[in-house]
C-alpha cells in the first residue's frame, strides 16, 4: 500500500547531470587557504568553485546507496553473519567519497532533504539542525518496518598546508527490528591531499568499531593510512569477535573496491604461509621527494581461499570524471520530478545556488550562494535582537538509548506532508 503521498525518484532516474563540471584551473586555492593553516574551516567562506552541485544533506544520503546490504542483513538468521554484512555496509557508506574532491554546499539552517526509493524499500529525511557548529541529522526507515538507520554528523574540516582533513563526528545507529538488534559505529577520518599543487587524492584512515548492543559482538575495522610506500592505500582490515572476545571472522578488502570475510583460523594460516613464501615481497615504489604524491595503487584485493564476498563497489558511469566524479546514485539526488509541489520549501532540490551550479552557470551559483548566506546571517541577527531561539522542525536533541550519548532524535510527522510552518530560507 502507498504510504502517504510520496515524492519519489522516477523508475528511470537520470544518468547524467545537465552540464559538465566547471574548470577549477582559473582560480587560486592558495589565495583563499593561505590564512587558514591549522584552522577549522566550517566558518570560512569558500568560493563556489570549490563545490560540487549537492548539499551536504544530499551527500550524507549516499550512505543509502548500498541499502540492499541492510535488507540482506535483515534476512540472515545468524548474528555473526549479520555483523559481517553490517560491517560491509559501514565500509560501503564511505565508498562514494573515492575521487570526490569537490566540497558539498554547506546546508542552511533548517534545510531539509528527503529521499524515497520505493523499489529499494526505504525512505530518508534529513535536516540541518544547527549552524554553529554545523550539525546534520538524518533518519532512514524501511517501508516494511524491517530497519531504522539514523545519526547526525558534525563535520570538522582543517587545512594543514598541503591537505584538508575531515573528521565526520557523529554516531551511526542501525536497528534491525525483526532481530531486535542495534548496531552503532562512527566513521573514519578522511584526508584530501595536494590541495595546492598536483593531483588531488583521498584517503580514509582510522579505527571503526561496530557494536552489536544486543549480543555483545563487536567488529573492529582498521582503515589503513597510505604510509610512506603507498602499499596500504585504501586497505581495510579487521575482525569480528563474539561476546567472550574470541575472534571469529576476519574482514578485509579495500573501501574503493570490495570487502571479504574469512574464518579467523584460515586467515592466520594463510598469513603464516604467505610470510614463508615471501608473499609481501613485491618491489616497493621509490620514495619521491614529495610524500604527498598520489601513490600507485594496486586495484585488486588478494582474495584468501575460502573467503566470502560481502560487497563490491558499483562501477562509476562512463562520464563520471566530467561530472564531479559522481556515482550513478549521486547523479539522481538533485533531480526534480513533476510532483515537486509535494516537497517542503526547505528541500535541497529547491536551492538556487546548487541548481545553478548543476546547470553549469557558475556566476549565478556564486551570486545565489552569497545571497543565501547573507539571508541566513540576517535571519540570525533578527532572532538575536528578538531574543528568539531557533526551533528545529523534524529532530530534537535527546539521548541515544544504546550509547547513552547526546543525539538528534527524529520526532516523526514529516511524511504527513504538512509544511505550513517551514521557514523561508531560500
Amino acid at each position: 500500500s502507498k504510504i502517504f503521498s510520496i515524492y519519489s525518484v522516477s523508475m528511470c532516474p537520470r544518468k547524467t547531470l545537465p552540464a559538465e563540471m566547471i574548470s577549477r584551473n582559473d582560480f587560486s586555492v592558495w589565495s583563499i587557504l593561505k590564512k587558514c593553516i591549522g584552522m577549522e574551516l566550517s566558518k570560512v567562506a569558500m568560493p563556489v568553485e570549490f563545490n560540487e552541485p549537492l548539499s551536504f544533506l544530499q551527500r550524507m544520503s549516499e550512505y543509502m546507496e548500498h541499502a540492499h546490504l541492510i535488507h540482506k542483513a535483515c534476512g540472515l538468521s545468524d548474528s555473526l553473519d549479520r555483523m559481517q554484512v553490517v560491517a560491509a555496509f559501514a565500509v560501503s557508506a564511505v565508498a562514494s567519497q573515492w575521487e570526490r574532491t569537490g566540497k558539498p554546499f554547506n546546508p542552511l539552517l533548517g534545510e531539509t532533504y528527503e529521499l524515497v526509493r520505493e523499489e529499494e524499500g526505504y525512505r530518508l529525511i534529513s535536516e540541518q539542525v544547527s549552524h554553529h557548529p554545523p550539525v546534520s541529522a538524518f533518519h532512514a526507515q524501511s517501508l516494511k518496518q524491517e530497519f531504522e538507520f539514523h545519526g547526525s554528523i558534525c563535520p570538522k574540516l582543517k587545512f594543514w598546508g598541503k591537505s584538508v582533513e575531515a573528521e565526520p563526528k557523529g554516531t551511526m545507529t542501525l536497528e534491525l527490528l525483526k532481530h531486535k538488534e542495534t548496531y552503532t559505529w562512527t566513521n573514519p577520518m578522511c584526508c584530501v591531499h595536494n590541495i595546492i599543487l598536483g593531483k588531488l587524492w583521498i584517503e580514509q584512515y582510522g579505527t571503526v568499531e561496530i557494536f552489536n548492543h544486543s549480543t555483545g559482538e563487536k567488529c573492529v575495522l582498521n582503515f589503513r593510512p597510505c604510509g610512506m610506500f603507498g602499499k596500504e592505500l585504501h586497505k581495510v582490515e579487521g575482525h569480528i569477535q563474539d561476546k567472550s572476545k574470541k575472534r571469529r571472522r576476519v574482514i578485509y578488502g579495500k573501501w574503493t573496491e570490495s570487502m571479504y570475510s574469512v574464518d579467523h583460523k584460515v586467515y592466520e594460516a594463510f598469513r603464516k604461509s604467505d610470510k614463508k613464501t615471501g608473499g609481501d615481497g613485491k618491489k616497493l615504489r621509490q620514495v619521491t621527494e614529495d610524500a604527498d604524491d598520489m601513490p600507485e595503487v594496486e586495484e585488486t584485493v588478494t582474495v584468501i581461499p575460502g573467503s566470502a564476498l560481502l560487497w563490491r563497489i558499483t562501477p562509476r558511469p562512463a562520464q563520471s570524471a566530467q561530472m564531479y566524479n559522481f556515482t550513478s546514485f549521486a547523479m539522481t539526488l538533485n533531480e526534480l520530478e513533476p510532483d515537486v509541489e509535494l516537497l517542503p520549501p526547505t528541500d535541497c532540490r529547491l536551492r538556487p545556488d546548487v541548481r545553478a551550479m548543476e546547470n553549469g552557470d557558475i556566476d549565478a551559483a556564486s551570486t545565489e550562494k552569497e545571497r543565501l548566506e547573507e539571508k541566513q546571517r540576517a535571519a540570525c541577527r533578527e532572532r538575536s535582537q528578538d531574543e528568539e531561539e531557533w526551533s528545529t522542525r523534524w529532530f530534537q536533541v535527546g539521548t541515544n538509548p544504546h550509547t547513552g550519548a547526546e543525539d538528534w532524535i527524529y520526532t516523526g510527522g514529516y511524511f504527513d506532508r504538512n509544511y505550513s510552518d517551514c521557514p523561508d530560507i531560500f
